[in-house]
């Protein structure tokens, strides 16, 4: 097919640049129903009609998702998310402050919302986000829809950076694969719940905890444990290779891959830094695509340096853990 690249050890997938030919292409497909993986700032989401059960529905099938888990949406501007979502005072000033970024609000659902109950897992709040990249922003508006979007790849495992990443997960699964580089956050938004007094933190991720708090003037809290999925990512084990993962470990164990920060390993064929310069920011980037090439060689287990908790490395954190977490 014109245009279209086959990537080794991938299926056959339909890639095209994200230029203005591509990106009409994509509106075209999303307004008939179709899937469209596409760049945003954080990781390559995996895009329907958000309005659609049966578009949504593909998205599902094709990532092997469970339908209890809601999907984000992702919309133009804050007065297309006010359409979908009542905001608080707390949720527009986070919207206004934080928007076009990698922040997701959870919101309670508007009474002229248009994203479907199957994109909401068929609960009265949905999740709504808009992205800072500008291809994704030109889809949204080419198309005309909400986009309900979660990573393009298997459900469960390591998230998307490139396109190319795409193609190895999902292959011809997808209608179409727009490419636009790769995504420069490198982990997930950050999730916020505007649904009580309190906002609440349901996922850390592209955006600090700290610069959140210092716009909302007040603590964060997390979330309670329960056993209810409210938000995307929030699965126990979750952005996983196929290799076990060792947290914080200080050196390494025979056969097994390192994933570096700050140089702590030695040096080995088998062995990547996340940040030689231990810069969060770099290894948050590096973290996805650094586990799924270390992945690809096939180690019993990925031992994985420890890490600052502070900033970003909150959310890079959170996705080791999970990817550490047993599997089902």
């Amino acid at each position: 097919m014109s245009g279209s690249t086959v990537w080794p050890n991938a299926r056959t997938a339909r890639i095209i640049p994200a230029n203005a030919a591509g990106l009409a292409e994509g509106a075209r497909l999303l307004q008939a129903e179709k899937l469209v993986a596409f760049p945003t700032e954080t990781v390559y989401g995996l895009g329907a009609d958000a309005s659609c059960d049966a578009a949504v529905a593909r998205i599902y099938a094709a990532k092997g998702r469970p339908a209890f888990n809601p999907l984000i949406s992702h919309v133009a501007s804050l007065a297309e998310a006010s359409r979908h979502g009542i905001f608080s005072a707390a949720a527009r000033r986070l919207a206004e402050t934080f928007w076009p970024g990698p922040l997701t609000l959870v919101l309670p659902v508007a009474a002229t919302n248009r994203v479907c109950e199957l994109a909401r897992a068929g609960r009265r709040t949905v999740a709504l986000r808009v992205p800072a990249h500008k291809d994704a922003l030109a889809l949204i508006a080419a198309a005309g829809l909400p986009i309900a979007a979660p990573s393009a790849n298997r459900s469960g495992r390591v998230s998307p950076v490139t396109a190319r990443h795409v193609a190895e997960d999902l292959g011809d699964e997808v209608d179409l694969i727009l490419d636009g580089g790769a995504c420069h956050v490198g982990v997930e938004s950050t999730i916020v719940a505007c649904l009580g007094e309190t906002p609440q933190l349901l996922r850390p991720g592209g955006l600090s905890r700290a610069v959140i708090e210092e716009a909302l003037g007040l603590a964060l809290p997390a979330r309670e444990a329960s056993s209810e999925i409210v938000a995307p990512g929030a699965l126990a084990s979750h952005y996983a290779p196929r290799a076990l993962v060792r947290l914080d470990a200080e050196k390494l164990e025979p056969g097994e891959a390192g994933l570096d920060f700050g140089g702590r390993f030695t040096r080995g064929p088998a062995t990547l830094d996340l940040s030689p310069a231990a810069d969060l920011d770099e290894a948050a980037a590096n973290l996805f695509a650094f586990l799924r090439e270390l992945d690809a060689g096939g180690p019993a287990a990925i031992a994985v340096a420890p890490i600052p908790r502070s900033g970003i490395g909150e959310a890079i954190n959170d996705r080791l853990k999970r990817a550490a977490a047993p599997r089902a």
